[in-house]
């Protein structure tokens, strides 16, 4: 249990300074373009910034989904 919190926990922690990184990153792009999301535009976003957050996305869903697929190890009956 210890072991999954830890992942998740390393996972978290690692997306968030990504994302720091990511915005800090940001700030001085040029070029903005907006994403059609169905009927509706999303805001102008710079195309470095959208495909950083995809890898931060990424890194949480993997970190997330490797904690969660860990096996059980049984301490208890040793």
């Amino acid at each position: 249990m210890l072991l999954r919190l830890r992942l998740l926990l390393g996972s978290l922690v690692g997306s968030v300074l990504l994302f720091a990184l990511l915005c800090l990153g940001a700030q001085n792009l040029d070029e903005k373009v907006s994403l059609r999301l169905g009927p509706a535009r999303s805001a102008p976003l710079p195309t470095g910034f959208l495909i950083g957050l995809a890898v931060v996305l990424g890194v949480v869903s993997g970190g997330s989904s490797v904690a969660l697929l860990l096996p059980m190890r049984d301490d208890e009956g040793a």
